[in-house]
């Protein structure tokens, strides 16, 4: 009896989880997701021609992605709290593999479409992952854990991005996908051998009403913030967009309210550690896409602009590679601050830090060594902001409700980013100057954009400093990984000192 009660298995797994392997495969998974995102970046000037598209409906081929990653999150996470979040991840990983096989198999904008659709219902797999670990590994392995695999999101996008022009210039276009597919396989195989299914479930009935309401909504936000500067911001169709997105959102908020199992309970997101959390991974997440937007422009604009370097997509993908090693690096470091002085101060670490290299872009951006360095420490930021931010969530939720909060806080940093994408996008097209009789984004519109995105973070880091002080969950109570009990308690207050 004794040793039954020092070592608990639940009903249906065979032994314990062994937390590097579960580590290792779950964040193998993060990084192939993320590399979907870039894989198609190199080809993206060439999507009209390759799919017989003019370049506006060949764009499509980016937003039906973002749009079907938007929808998916917060809905698998609800569905993996409810049915298995192992399962889920699987499913989201099939259907990863099958949109890169559609994509590699097209010959036309529907089926690209299609396949890029498939690949965005995906975008749930970090979530789902962190909900993972925090329900099967070890509390003092937790905090590293959900570090490494929140990080994996911009692991794979910087690793990723060289990969795929590599590919693009020495072979066929699809072979990208090809080759995407079979490294998604191989995270399907992996995730279905080796991680466990988590028994902590909430049940209930899924609430298809609230999932079609905030599909609408997000579909009209997104659609109009991404598209706008294509349509004219003043445009009806942009306008009726926005419009609709705000009727169907707060109609489907009361709808929420009402129900007795929602698919997002708005009075746990309205705790104000989690609402403020969510507030700040948005702020943040506008200010880490300016540097995804602005370091490639620079690096590939002709050298005869003055301040473009004339470099080829492979040579962006290696300066921007580093990054993705500074965020893996950053990952347990950011898991030791947070440890010792809570993640509140790690993310507020991370949003100086990235304002800090944002501010040293804006007078360092004429050399190739110049953009390694400032990708390096905003990835540095990155890395401590994105650890901690799965800690702050965790910490004020219920065990039986960490995917969908996880799920929601992924939305709002994507949110953020689209968001930064038709702000930068504004700029850049209207500050511009004459280069051999074409219009070319202007030295000042980049320097703009840059130092947006360094108020962006300066915002994140005023707002995170409304959370309140909370131990982190990898150190509130180790019970919470062995009973797997939905009534654990995890909203601990910190000890005074």
């Amino acid at each position: 009896m004794p040793d039954a009660l020092a070592q608990p298995v639940r009903s249906g797994e065979p032994a314990p989880p062994k937390p590097n392997v579960v580590v290792a495969v779950l964040a193998f998974a993060g990084i192939v997701v993320s590399l979907m995102q870039t894989v198609v970046i190199p080809i993206v000037p060439e999507l009209p021609t390759l799919l017989h598209a003019d370049a506006a409906d060949a764009a499509w081929a980016i937003t039906a992605t973002l749009l079907a990653a938007a929808v998916a999150t917060p809905v698998v996470g609800r569905l993996g709290d409810m049915y298995g979040k192992r399962r889920m991840l699987l499913l989201s990983l099939v259907l990863l593999v099958a949109g890169a096989v559609l994509c590699a198999l097209s010959d036309s904008l529907t089926l690209m479409v299609v396949g890029r659709v498939l690949q965005g219902l995906a975008a749930g797999v970090i979530p789902l992952g962190i909900s993972i670990m925090r329900d099967e590994l070890p509390a003092e392995r937790l905090g590293t854990a959900t570090a490494m695999m929140s990080a994996s999101l911009g692991i794979g996008g910087a690793l990723g991005l060289p990969a795929a022009a590599f590919i693009a210039d020495n072979f066929h276009w699809q072979t990208l996908f090809w080759v995407s597919a079979a490294i998604g396989a191989i995270g399907t195989c992996l995730v279905f051998a080796l991680v466990p299914e988590s028994g902590v479930r909430t049940g209930g009935r899924f609430d298809g009403v609230g999932a079609v309401g905030m599909a609408v909504g997000l579909v009209c936000l997104l659609l109009a913030i991404s598209k706008g500067a294509d349509w004219g911001w003043g445009s009806g169709t942009t306008l009726g967009l926005f419009t609709a997105a705000v009727v169907v959102l707060i109609g489907w908020g009361f709808f929420e309210l009402r129900i007795a199992a929602p698919l997002v309970d708005l009075r746990t997101t309205a705790r104000r550690q989690v609402l403020v959390t969510n507030i700040a991974s948005m702020a943040f997440g506008f200010s880490m896409f300016a540097m995804s937007l602005v370091l490639p422009q620079l690096l590939q604009l002709p050298e005869a602009t003055g301040y473009g370097l004339g470099k080829s997509m492979l040579t962006v993908g290696l300066v921007m590679a580093p990054q993705g090693l500074v965020m893996m690096a950053c990952a347990p470091v950011s898991a030791a601050l947070s440890a010792a002085k809570g993640p509140k101060t790690t993310l507020m670490a991370g949003a100086l830090i990235v304002a800090a290299g944002y501010g040293l872009n804006i007078v360092m951006m004429s050399e190739v060594w110049q953009l390694v360095l400032v990708s390096c420490i905003i990835g540095a930021g990155v890395g401590f902001a994105y650890g901690a931010m799965p800690s702050l969530i965790m910490g004020a939720v219920d065990p039986s409700e960490t995917a969908a909060a996880n799920s929601l806080n992924t939305l709002m940093r994507s949110i953020g980013t689209s968001t930064a994408s038709a702000v930068a996008g504004v700029i850049l097209a209207q500050l511009t100057t004459d280069f051999a009789g074409h219009a070319l984004p202007s030295e000042n519109s980049f320097k703009i954009v840059m130092a947006i995105g360094a108020g962006a973070s300066l915002l994140s880091f005023v707002v995170a400093a409304f959370i309140p002080r909370r131990r982190p969950l990898s150190t509130s109570d180790p019970a919470v990984h062995e009973t797997a009990e939905p009534s654990a308690l995890v909203d601990v207050p910190a000890p005074k000192v």
